[in-house]
């Protein structure tokens, strides 16, 4: 049996609380066949139960990728190991079952148990902890605001939504992980119309009280009379015993606003009472013996029962809590604070339900509520969108396009939302009883950086993990130098997105495309100019910059900015399913739809380190998008109607269907996404100079075959600048095809040549003029310079990097100190397209052509990969 031992470590640090976890790891290819068991090894200790799957396959069939699922204990140890296991020596597997009849879905951990029905407007019913009931339901809830003043005044309606349930699968079903998605669409509680198309996902763990839930939905109204007025997931929870024995709990920024329907505060609350007063606080069960007290029994008679309490969060910098007795009176402020942290709880006597919203300040508007905690049956809300904020405003920010002024793509206006979507993740806990003040701490910490494994760099480096990327190296001062500076651009932009506040439900996660200097804002207003929208894929950046320093701030950079790009930068269905919008005021907002903004390229990172399934939809979607480009032509500005069904770029177009296939490849060993990628690259080996030529070709997306249209009809550099090397990188140690990786590096060294020496080439036929921008290009040139072993380019491309503001500024002394709104620091040339690339083409330079750098040596552990270039 090989001995392989894969060592992990806690992304941040060990889980504060029981939870479960999956996580993904990368294989050589022959290292793992399918196969072969895994079981997971602790130091100090007896490791929990592993569930594997295989989410990606080598092409000679062994496990590229797979996924990992275990429960965990509260702070579980460090020292924690992937092995292949021998037979008979795996862990028992752990108590999980799902039970399916013709109506439902029953789920038990050992710990809880749930249905979950297939049809209706329940998500989750009858959910127990230890037989005793917690939750009698879950569903959707919407809230639809119309608005008309047709009448010469103004008039609002709202009518109310309810989940409903169209599809039911079981994902998974144990040993120790279950996963159950749901689909449907929201309809009128009073009527028969339905919109809001939703996915949602329910994960348990074996022996665990708690579920995770992954919630996206989707636009599909009009957006300039249907407005999405409130959007969340409500639990109806059974009330039992006294009333000063039920409590709720919402966090605030640091603590826990602790309450219950009958508080034992009143103004004769002193000595023993008062002690009393402290243990409600806590959360304690107070028996009929401690409350055997006729007069302060009658005082607590005689005082408020506070039925409802409500918390908004209505930006990043305010939220608002609120209590009152009942419907028709006046709320009551109870809390003012920043930034709450997403965690609320209802119970009583027999148990309760804690939940927390990920992101919950991030994703602003937000909002908690609880009622009916004098009745027999509360309700616990989560909003997604809190119906105490203004409805979501879905329009374009104009009724025209400004191509010439601003930047905006296309002079057609495309600007709807149809289609896109936004994803929310939220933990509930199923609770014998009030969680304790510590209890609740933990919550919050879980909520705020989920415990994740993940590999070591070093491992992801030397598996091959999403192709070539240099771990850091300090060895040299120029290297050091280097490294200081591509640190230096993740601490900028991390500090705009606190200063810039670059949060909301439908912004966070992404970035600003540029800068204008004379009012110290970016470029928020000007077209194409303001959200970035994946414009030369800032994902990749932050991802790359993940796997080789392993920092956990990064991943949350990466993971905000996946979730956001793979929803609401993409239309999900529609006139341009598979496709998305170019950078723009509003992320629908531009008229070009492209396949480079929704490929899966950019997403596979956080799919296969996560073993997320909702990006694994995303992708999926992504697979056929050059089918859309049919009816909305790339280039239908350039070039008109003709013989071709359409026309595509070898990059970006090409190259964002081909990292599709190949993610549709690896996964599901797919062998007519194999053929349409074998095809494409058969067609351009066929071009008079392979991937120099063109760039523009006729395209067929039910053959796959690319027509060609002549040697030099568009520019270059966005064929190199879109995420085509990262992927094709990646494809070539699948390929393994010699022609394939001659061309990448013939590609990367003709770029920058003289006019003079591309017409030695060429004849004369390729002008120098299409090959702009060297900064944007530099990681195939590093490529093409080490294959070819071409010293001259490997100089150009030090040359380029090194001579950059970003290789030359220290980004913190050297920004200024202005004024927009309030007091900023500014650095008044920054742009993301530039600090992207210029830190992928540096990462990627580091590990082809270290040796062309001013005084390189190379240390042992940061050896390249590759061949030495000289």
């Amino acid at each position: 049996m090989n001995d392989t031992r894969v060592q992990l470590r806690w992304l941040k640090a060990a889980t504060p609380i029981p939870a479960g976890l999956t996580w993904g790891m990368p294989w050589k290819e022959g290292e793992l066949s399918r196969d072969e068991r895994l079981s997971l090894h602790m130091e100090g200790g007896t490791a929990p139960a592993l569930q594997s799957w295989p989410t990606a396959y080598w092409p000679d069939g062994s496990v590229k990728w797979t996924s990992h699922a275990a429960a965990f204990p509260a702070g579980a140890p460090d020292g924690c190991a992937v092995v292949k296991a021998e037979p008979g020596l795996l862990p028992t597997s752990a108590s999980l079952s799902v039970h399916e009849t013709e109506n439902d879905f029953t789920i038990d951990t050992g710990v809880i148990s749930f249905r979950v029905p297939k049809t209706g407007s329940r998500m989750i019913a009858d959910v127990q902890h230890n037989g005793i009931s917690i939750s009698s339901y879950g569903e959707l809830i919407a809230v639809k605001e119309s608005v008309s003043e047709l009448t010469g005044s103004r008039t609002i309606r709202q009518e109310r939504y309810q989940s409903r349930i169209y599809e039911a699968k079981v994902e998974q079903a144990g040993p120790v992980r279950a996963v159950i998605k749901l689909t449907g669409l929201h309809r009128a509680v009073n009527g028969t119309g339905e919109w809001l198309p939703f996915s949602l996902r329910l994960y348990a763990y074996a022996g665990l009280e708690s579920l995770r839930i992954v919630h996206t939905f989707f636009y599909d109204g009009n957006p300039n009379q249907d407005f999405v007025k409130g959007l969340g997931i409500r639990f109806g929870l059974p009330m039992r015993g006294p009333l000063y024995n039920r409590h709720v709990r919402f966090a605030g920024d640091s603590g826990f606003v602790s309450e219950s329907p009958k508080t034992l505060h009143t103004r004769r609350t002193h000595g023993k009472y008062l002690e009393l007063f402290k243990r409600q606080l806590n959360g304690e069960l107070l028996p009929d013996e401690d409350m055997a007290d006729e007069y302060f029994m009658n005082l607590l008679d005689d005082s408020a029962c506070w039925d409802g309490y409500k918390m908004a969060q209505l930006s990043a910098d305010h939220y608002l809590m609120a209590k009152r007795t009942k419907a028709g009176c006046s709320w009551l402020k109870s809390a003012e604070g920043r930034r709450g942290r997403g965690v609320a709880y209802v119970g009583g006597p027999g148990g309760g339900l804690a939940l927390a919203m990920r992101n919950f300040w991030q994703k602003h508007p937000s909002g908690m509520e609880a009622h009916g905690l004098t009745a027999d049956e509360a309700q616990l809300t989560a909003w997604f969108w809190s119906p105490e904020a203004p409805a979501m405003d879905m329009r374009h920010y104009d009724t025209s396009t400004h191509v010439e002024s601003s930047y905006e793509g296309a002079e057609e206006l495309r600007a709807t939302p149809y289609g896109v979507g936004n994803t929310s993740e939220l933990t509930i806990w199923c609770r014998g009883a009030t969680p304790s003040p510590i209890e609740l701490e933990a919550y919050a910490s879980y909520n705020d950086s989920p415990p994740l494994l993940v590999c070591e760099p070093a491992y992801l480096r030397s598996r091959g993990a999403f192709g070539i990327w240099s771990l850091p190296d300090r060895g040299t001062p120029i290297k050091a130098r280097l490294e200081e500076k591509l640190d230096g651009i993740i601490a900028l932009y991390q500090r705009e997105v606190e200063q810039r506040r670059w949060y909301g439900f439908w912004d966070y996660g992404d970035f600003m495309h540029s800068y204008d200097p004379a009012r110290h804002v970016w470029n928020y207003d000007l077209g194409g100019c303001a959200w970035q929208n994946t414009e030369l894929v800032p994902n990749m950046w932050l991802w790359l910059m993940f796997l080789r320093s392993g920092r956990e701030d990064i991943f949350r950079m990466a993971e905000a900015m996946t979730r956001h790009t793979s929803e609401v930068d993409v239309y999900h269905f529609g006139e341009y399913a598979g496709l998305g919008s170019r950078h723009n005021v509003v992320h629908w907002g531009c008229g070009c739809k492209e396949a480079r903004i929704s490929m899966a390229g950019l997403h596979r990172y956080y799919y296969y380190l996560t073993g997320d399934e909702r990006i694994g939809d995303m992708m999926d979607e992504a697979k056929d998008a050059d089918y859309t480009t049919v009816h909305i032509d790339p280039m239908r500005a350039y070039f008109p109607k003709d013989e071709h069904k359409t026309h595509i770029r070898v990059g970006p177009d090409w190259a964002a269907f081909s990292s599709n296939w190949m993610t549709r490849w690896e996964r599901k060993e797919d062998p007519f996404y194999r053929d349409k990628l074998l095809t494409g690259i058969q067609c351009i080996k066929q071009a008079n100079f392979g991937l120099i030529s063109g760039p523009t070709y006729g395209y067929d997306p039910i053959t796959g075959v690319l027509t060609s249209m002549g040697d030099d009809n568009w520019g270059r550099h966005l064929a190199l600048c879109m995420g085509a090397p990262q992927v094709w990188f990646e494809l070539s140690g699948m390929l393994k095809d010699k022609q394939w990786d001659e061309m990448l590096a013939d590609f990367g060294v003709f770029y920058n040549l003289s006019q003079e020496e591309k017409d030695q080439i060429t004849g004369g036929a390729i002008s120098t003029k299409r090959f702009e921008h060297p900064v944007l290009t530099l990681a195939l040139v590093a490529y093409g310079a080490w294959y070819r072993k071409d010293r001259r380019t490997a100089d150009f491309a030090w040359s380029t990097l090194l001579s950059h503001p970003f290789a030359t500024t220290d980004l913190e002394k050297d920004s200024a100190d202005v004024t927009y709104a309030g007091e900023l620091k500014e650095i008044d040339w920054m742009n993301t397209n530039e600090a992207s690339q210029w830190s992928l083409n540096t990462i990627i330079s580091l590990e082809l052509i270290p040796d062309a750098l001013p005084g390189h040596t190379v240390s042992e552990r940061h050896k390249p990969r590759y061949k030495e270039a000289w």
